[in-house]
């Protein structure tokens, strides 16, 4: 049998109502794709989906039954499941441009073989926000080059806000094993995990200027919504922690990757550190304070790499007018970039 070309894991919970658009956007790949539809456990029809198109399609869609776990387990459980040389993660409310993700196949089809495979393809995606007049594109093409395999060496600089997320990433399947990369089970915004982890290993990329990945954002209960990532702090602080004890910056000898992940790092912090402030409340600022000194006791090179930047300075100011400024910051960012 075949390997596959790419597996795409579909992590799925009580996803009846929109899991089919993203399964349909995918079929175009045929039988060079393996599209893994994981049920976590829905209450809903999701896994009777899921079965159908595995009867459906066979060869293509395979129908995985889990026990609740949350989007990280899923997204391990696709992985360790996974036939295809590279990976990649659509939620069950996005998709894949139809347009674009035939050409990505054949980039990919060119990095197959042995000799030639590659440990991270990058690819563009669009903040696909209900109400939004203009569909935010993140793009990369002032920072990498296109359509040839490219080391750190060879990144420029990441704008503000311009950083890598699951959306666009499809990693060499090997790799995201071989790295250790776990997942922890019921939390939200592993995401951030899943990508920064891998990172430190990647040495070979190529980035391919097309816009890929429809990141719909304008659920109610959307994870993202800002109000809900407030509710669900203690679990955005859990994945920033882990973000800051799994990873140690100063061993990274390549000062491009160590810039870039340290902005990671600082972004993800920054987030953490905003929505704590914008709370309000005397607990929440106290877990900033928490935040803060867990950075400098379990990893001080990123502390004093992170405390002494502008972001760093604005979430140090103190009293309402420091507050004040610190979310004028960061406002002023979303409106920029078009995220949450």
């Amino acid at each position: 049998m075949q390997q596959k070309l790419l597996s795409i894991a579909i992590p799925s919970y009580n996803s009846e109502s929109y899991m089919e658009h993203a399964i349909q956007s995918l079929l175009p790949g045929g039988d060079e794709v393996e599209i893994l539809i994981v049920d976590d456990g829905s209450k809903d029809r999701t896994a009777e989906i899921a079965d159908r198109y595995e009867r459906e399609y066979p060869g293509i869609c395979r129908a995985l039954h889990k026990e609740n776990g949350g989007h990280g387990d899923a997204v391990m459980t696709g992985l360790r499941n996974a036939t295809g040389i590279y990976f990649k993660v659509v939620d069950s409310d996005d998709w894949l441009d139809e347009e674009a993700f035939p050409h990505m196949l054949s980039v990919l089809r060119s990095l197959s073989a042995p000799d030639k495979q590659i440990d991270l393809v990058i690819a563009n995606y669009i903040y696909d926000k209900v109400g939004a007049k203009h569909k935010h594109v993140m793009s990369y093409h002032h920072a990498l080059p296109q359509n040839q395999v490219f080391s750190w060496e060879e990144t420029r600089h990441f704008r503000l806000g311009q950083y890598l997320l699951m959306h666009s990433c499809i990693y060499r399947t090997q790799l995201l094993r071989d790295c250790g990369l776990e997942l922890p089970k019921h939390t939200f915004y592993v995401d951030e995990l899943y990508v920064y982890i891998p990172l430190e290993y990647v040495k070979t990329m190529y980035y391919v200027n097309d816009d890929l990945y429809h990141y719909f954002i304008g659920r109610d209960d959307q994870s993202v919504q800002e109000s809900i990532m407030i509710k669900r702090i203690d679990q955005a602080l859990k994945v920033n922690k882990l973000m800051i004890t799994s990873v140690d910056l100063e061993k990274i000898e390549n000062e491009h990757q160590r810039k870039y992940m340290r902005n990671y790092l600082e972004i993800v912090t920054t987030v953490s550190s905003v929505l704590l402030t914008k709370s309000g409340t005397e607990e929440n600022l106290k877990k900033k304070e928490e935040l803060w000194d867990f950075l400098q006791r379990e990893n001080p090179y990123a502390y004093g790499l992170l405390r002494h930047r502008f972001m760093g300075r604005a979430i140090h100011l103190k009293g309402a007018f420091g507050r004040s400024v610190l979310i004028g910051c960061y406002t002023i960012t979303q409106k920029i970039f078009g995220f949450n």
